[in-house]
């Protein structure tokens, strides 16, 4: 493993940077407060919405852009100013969202910072605690029909076995159009077929003039896989899926043991 000072961390939020109760130890925030205080750049790759990322930028003082929605979403997290968007084409996003709705899939339909659902039922419930986001209850084929560019992630929900085969028939109906991936047992992520958090942290570090080599990413899920790949250092959490310690470099403790708050301890406080 290189020597190389690290000078930009990025972290996945649920079941890495947040503990099971969504929040943040006392000791991950000071190690992330004395990495920034060194020089290091801190900041958030995760799956959610920037609503749902926000507040926890703020808390840790977090002022370089954030990737949101697996990557389809660069923002800056203090002006909200959005840097990057790769989202699914509106007439595609269209199709599939009637074609799921037909088969009464629950989804979630993101657009912006904005989440609408066509019914509140328990997994909306589950996701709105979580997240602390209002999901907007709305037809949302007349939702679609007013939006003219596309949507940037389409969520659907359900047990992990069914999930699994909805993956397998939506990746033959609508190839090449949309990317899967999972965050969650009970989630299926639809985004744009080119979007991954591990191009967007490498866009994200080319804009901040830092080499990939400098770059340590932590993450517990498939949807981190790319980010893994990409940094010179890529952590998996201890809770990780097994497919993600395969590829990490390191495998730190669990998000309930501080595995962030270490990692950042042996890799870059340590270094600096």
């Amino acid at each position: 493993m290189s020597d190389t000072k690290i000078r930009l961390i990025a972290m996945d939020m649920d079941d890495t940077l947040l503990r099971d109760d969504w929040t943040i130890s006392e000791r991950t925030i000071e190690a992330i407060r004395q990495a920034r205080k060194q020089g290091v750049y801190v900041t958030i790759a995760t799956g959610r919405m920037p609503a749902a990322m926000r507040p926890y930028a703020q808390q840790l003082e977090i002022d370089v852009p954030a990737i949101t929605y697996n990557g389809a979403m660069i923002q800056e997290t203090l002006s909200e100013k959005v840097l990057y968007r790769k989202i699914i084409p509106i007439e595609t996003a269209r199709n599939i969202i009637d074609w799921l709705l037909q088969h009464d899939i629950h989804v979630h339909v993101y657009i912006k910072d904005r989440v609408y659902a066509e019914k509140m039922n328990d997994w909306s419930r589950k996701y709105q605690r979580a997240t602390r986001v209002p999901i907007t209850i709305t037809s949302i084929s007349e939702c679609l029909a007013n939006e003219k560019e596309g949507v940037e992630k389409i969520l659907l929900f359900g047990e992990q076995g069914v999930l699994q085969e909805w993956n397998k028939i939506i990746l033959q109906r609508y190839e090449g159009q949309v990317r899967t991936t999972v965050s969650k047992s009970y989630f299926l992520e639809l985004i744009h077929p080119t979007v991954n958090k591990g191009a967007a942290l490498s866009a994200l570090a080319e804009r901040l003039g830092v080499k990939r080599e400098e770059v340590l990413a932590v993450g517990d899920s498939l949807n981190d896989m790319e980010m893994i790949r990409y940094a010179g250092i890529g952590a998996a959490m201890g809770n990780a899926r097994q497919e993600l310690k395969d590829v990490a470099d390191v495998v730190t403790a669990t998000n309930q043991e501080d595995g962030v708050a270490q990692v950042i301890e042996k890799y870059v406080l340590s270094k600096n």
